[in-house]
């Protein structure tokens, strides 16, 4: 049974903005470094940024400075800020525990898409 679920994604030209949202339980959010990963068309899904239960993240160089990861304790959930958006931002986004080796199954994930 999948406990993420993400919402938030659409259809925004370059240089454009969307926050995603990953909606967990209590036991994933407050034990698991949570992450968000991307599959663009055709290509394997690879993490882009991520946040652990301290607080703390990390982001791959390619998003660095465009994209902001938070976690908001009462609402368990996770946000993905995407900023500046570029068309190879585009693809699936998926949230999920980091490492991948944690992970039992994915969600349906939210499709981005930026049109240039």
């Amino acid at each position: 049974q999948v406990q993420l679920v993400e919402s938030g994604g659409g259809l925004v030209q370059a240089g454009g903005s969307l926050k995603l949202s990953c909606a967990t339980s209590p036991s994933i959010f407050n034990s698991n470094t949570i992450g968000w990963y991307r599959q663009p068309p055709g290509k394997q899904r690879k993490l882009v940024a991520g946040i652990t239960k301290f607080g703390d993240s990390h982001y791959v160089s390619a998003v660095k400075g465009r994209f902001t990861i938070s976690r908001d304790t009462a609402k368990n959930t996770v946000y993905l800020q995407m900023n500046n958006l570029e068309p190879a931002d585009s693809g699936v986004y998926y949230c999920n525990k980091v490492p991948e080796s944690l992970i039992d199954s994915w969600g349906q994930g939210t499709q981005v898409t930026v049109s240039s």
